[in-house]
């Protein structure tokens, strides 16, 4: 009996179960819109399945003692396989709305741009967490928007404008975070600005001025590239106070608001559940989002702090981008609502992040002083 409780205690001491609860209802969330109007369709059974698959994964990972990813030459192999295979994709990859982002093995695809995230976030908080001192010098910007700049690069080529963007809002965030002065940071706005002019000259292609074009007006050209938003604004609109039901959106149930499945996920639910199920939906992700920081903030060292704090931004901006794109006003860039949007390879990534936040949280009970004596020398 008592070896029983002890295992029980050790498996309950890892897995932060406040978040896990916080989680399930926005899961549920997005299976019973899936169900609403897919009928004989295959998206619940298969979301249902990388549910089941990627809870497996984030208890797995809660047991797993992170600290060895505090190794430089360990994170510049996962960061080199991750870019190799980027690389690859524009060999192999399967092209899909327009970009050729996914490996494709029979029934089963595999974007790796999605665990690319979650490298970045190692990266950087590994280069944070040894210059956090010295973080005021100006070069240690420039160095760590190198390790982003080229996944950014990689999965914007695809093109892959959505996840290029998540890229971009992880070095942007943590890099404020991990202590910039405002004078830096006004010199990086302007980078970005002088960057943006050249890309909308030189790179982007029509269909994504179209987009950023929307995102100005996104009612001017509602039978082309602003159709999908005009249509994610009725849905929206329609729900009013309580929503039409389960089952009962009809831009859905109609198919006149595509992909309701995954990037349009949040304009189904609307519609079914209304403004009361938005405002309830919106307190659940406040409350996820909050979990992850609290955890992060729990961290023995910088490094898993910064992670911690790392994978809140991550969250936060596919949350953001998501909703803001569903509403009209922000443009479409096929970024997917966490736990809510149908697709395996974007689940894992977010469980198994978690996963690894909480199993760093377990060991930060037994790191030893020398840690934060080793970081803080930045040896």
């Amino acid at each position: 009996m008592n070896m029983s409780q002890n295992k029980i205690s050790k498996i309950s001491s890892g897995v932060d179960w406040l978040l896990v609860i916080f989680m399930l209802p926005v899961l549920g969330a997005g299976l019973i819109t899936m169900k609403s109007f897919t009928g004989e369709s295959s998206f619940f059974s298969h979301q249902l399945m990388w549910i089941g698959i990627s809870f497996a994964f984030l208890f797995a990972a809660s047991f797993v003692d992170f600290r060895f990813l505090k190794r430089t030459d360990i994170l510049v192999t996962l960061f080199a396989i991750f870019s190799g295979l980027l690389i690859l994709l524009f060999v192999f990859g399967h092209t899909a709305k327009g970009a050729q982002s996914w490996f494709s093995f029979g029934g089963f695809s595999f974007q790796p741009s999605d665990m690319m995230k979650l490298v970045v976030i190692f990266m950087l908080a590994k280069y944070f967490s040894r210059r956090h001192i010295e973080i005021g010098n100006f070069k240690h910007i420039f160095i760590s928007g190198i390790y982003a700049f080229i996944p950014f690069l990689l999965v914007f080529l695809q093109p892959d404008f959505g996840s290029a963007i998540i890229i971009f809002f992880i070095w942007f965030g943590m890099t404020l975070v991990s202590g910039i002065s405002k004078r830096h940071l006004l010199i990086v706005m302007g980078v970005m600005l002088i960057s943006f002019f050249v890309l909308w000259g030189f790179v982007f292609k029509q269909y994504q001025k179209d987009r950023v074009i929307n995102f100005v007006q996104p009612l001017s050209d509602i039978r082309g590239s602003g159709y999908n938003v005009y249509q994610s604004t009725i849905a929206v609109g329609s729900g009013q106070i309580f929503g039409k039901g389960v089952g009962f959106g009809t831009q859905s149930r109609l198919k006149f608001l595509p992909e309701y499945e995954t990037d349009f996920i949040f304009a189904a639910f609307s519609e079914e559940w209304g403004f009361v199920g938005v405002i309830i939906l919106f307190i659940l992700i406040g409350l996820i989002i909050w979990r992850i920081l609290h955890i992060a903030l729990l961290g023995t060292t910088n490094f898993e702090i910064l992670y911690g704090l790392g994978l809140a931004i991550y969250f936060m901006t596919h949350f953001i981008i998501n909703i803001g794109m569903n509403l009209g006003i922000m443009p479409v860039t096929g970024i997917t609502l966490p736990f809510m949007s149908y697709g395996g390879s974007h689940l894992l990534t977010e469980f198994i992040g978690i996963g690894i936040l909480m199993g760093m949280n377990r060991y930060s009970r037994v790191a030893h002083r020398d840690d934060m004596h080793h970081e803080f020398l930045g040896i």
